[in-house]
């Protein structure tokens, strides 16, 4: 798929959409493993402890959305294989500032997941997020960011409620699930509140007036945000008596999984009123484009100059 999918007005808009997909872990772990190579049904099969009907599903969704183009290799019987369409391929920028995120941040994480070196310096590295306008690195303060004329009256929330999430324990991890991740951007309140959190909300009744939920919900995710260590809390400047939710390192850490997040659905989906959130880069004054390059030698990054190995034995 070449041409971006036109959303139909007043619906959801494209960070809606991209945080409906990004939000399935299923549908992540089919596209991680795609990214990889596997392009047959039993193939993933063999890697993803998932059950038919949930593959299926997966496959079938990602090809309607234009992920994935479902191609015959065989005849006598007929056979079908999933390869990437240039859309699906796109979504690699998403895929490796996830990775790099639990890699880094959660516990346990290094030993799953797979390492990533840059093929023209050689070095084991991470993403880091840059504007594409001037090269600078970038961090969530340096982006000015507003809501566009499609990115009001909650069109930017998923319309499904809630999404699967990870299992816990050794046997998640070693199938390469996102439990972290998925606390952030699996449920529609979590999305809501992370993305009011960038937004520069602080306090617990600006959480509710930018979420629209109910006090109870807005409670319980800023409980599970702090718990997460996303969010801290401190006693507020204007009042002893309030309570500030801050976004800590970890928090802001997820930042290049949020901008690349909306500038793949925001390059993709197109809702006929416009885009969903428009950013500047303070630095610069451009409009803010992310593009990732290599933390050890600044290069910038392509699909191809990531190479993506199997994880490092564990130390004895």
């Amino acid at each position: 798929m070449d041409e971006a999918t036109p959303l139909p007005p007043g619906g959801e808009n494209a960070i809606g959409v991209t945080l409906g997909l990004i939000g399935d872990e299923w549908a992540l772990l089919v596209l991680r493993h795609a990214h990889q190579g596997v392009r047959r049904y039993a193939d993933w099969r063999a890697r993803l402890p998932v059950s038919d009907s949930v593959l299926a599903a997966r496959l079938a969704l990602l090809t309607r959305m234009g992920l994935l183009r479902r191609e015959a290799y065989q005849e006598r019987p007929t056979r079908h294989e999933y390869r990437l369409t240039r859309m699906g391929r796109e979504i690699w920028p998403i895929l490796v500032s996830i990775w790099a995120w639990e890699h880094r941040w959660v516990a346990g994480r290094d030993a799953s997941l797979p390492r990533m070196r840059h093929r023209a310096c050689g070095e084991p590295m991470e993403p880091a997020l840059t504007c594409a306008a001037c090269g600078a690195p970038v961090r969530p303060r340096d982006v000015d960011s507003r809501l566009g004329p499609s990115g009001g009256d909650g069109r930017s929330v998923p319309t499904a409620g809630t999404r699967r999430r990870s299992a816990s324990g050794t046997g998640a991890a070693a199938a390469g699930l996102f439990p972290e991740t998925m606390a952030l951007v699996g449920n529609r309140w979590s999305v809501m509140l992370l993305g009011a959190a960038f937004l520069g909300a602080h306090r617990f009744g600006e959480f509710e007036r930018m979420m629209g939920a109910p006090p109870a919900m807005v409670a319980d995710r800023l409980r599970t945000f702090v718990g997460l260590g996303v969010l801290a809390e401190e006693p507020s400047a204007e009042r002893a008596d309030w309570t500030s939710y801050r976004l800590t390192d970890k928090g802001r850490a997820f930042f290049p999984v949020v901008m690349t997040g909306i500038a793949w659905g925001q390059r993709w989906f197109r809702a006929p009123e416009g885009p969903a959130l428009v950013s500047a880069h303070r630095g610069c004054g451009a409009a803010f484009e992310p593009r990732l390059a290599c933390d050890r030698c600044g290069g910038v990054l392509a699909e191809a100059d990531v190479v993506v190995g199997p994880p490092e034995p564990a130390r004895r």
